[in-house]
């Protein structure tokens, strides 16, 4: 598979498996389940540059201009590089035969990044332990990261299906 071809599937993959994600948290709110503000993360993001990455509590940090598109943006880069970290890990040859397992275990172990880098650096604490709820947090970003995963390999599949 030449260069361009992977890292064409790279995107596709770590954008499709975002968007997986993206239709599970809209079901989640139809449920009644919150979820968090993508806006809130471009918040975070667009402090960056001004020197501010950590937040006593980014909900009450000033707002900065387009932040829920940067929010976005933010979450599909992300989704695409955790793409491209799979591929790295399991190899290129797992996009032509993708298996479920690597996918999933990556999805999963993608938690780390909110556990330990944005719950604290936003000011919820380390695996959510300054909010009201910290295990139906984790267990909610856990579920989510799951189903990351599980659309890391779905994605793949898709794309194989697509081009056989």
């Amino acid at each position: 598979m030449p260069l361009l071809q992977e890292i064409s599937r790279v995107v596709l993959i770590g954008a499709g498996a975002t968007a997986v994600m993206d239709v599970w948290l809209l079901l989640l709110q139809r449920w009644g389940v919150p979820t968090g503000s993508f806006s809130l993360i471009g918040r975070w993001v667009g402090h960056m540059p001004r020197g501010r990455f950590v937040h006593a509590a980014i909900s009450k940090t000033p707002p900065i201009r387009a932040e829920l598109g940067i929010g976005w943006l933010t979450h599909y880069a992300v989704g695409i590089a955790y793409a491209g970290l799979l591929v790295g890990i399991a190899g290129v040859e797992w996009m032509r035969d993708p298996s479920w397992l690597p996918a999933l275990a990556l999805g999963v172990g993608t938690v780390v990044a909110p556990w330990f880098v944005m719950q604290p650096a936003m000011g919820a604490g380390f695996a959510a332990s300054k909010t009201p709820t910290p295990l139906k947090n984790c267990l909610r970003s856990l579920a989510n990261h799951a189903v990351f995963g599980g659309g890391l390999y779905l994605t793949a599949v898709f794309i194989v299906l697509a081009t056989a």
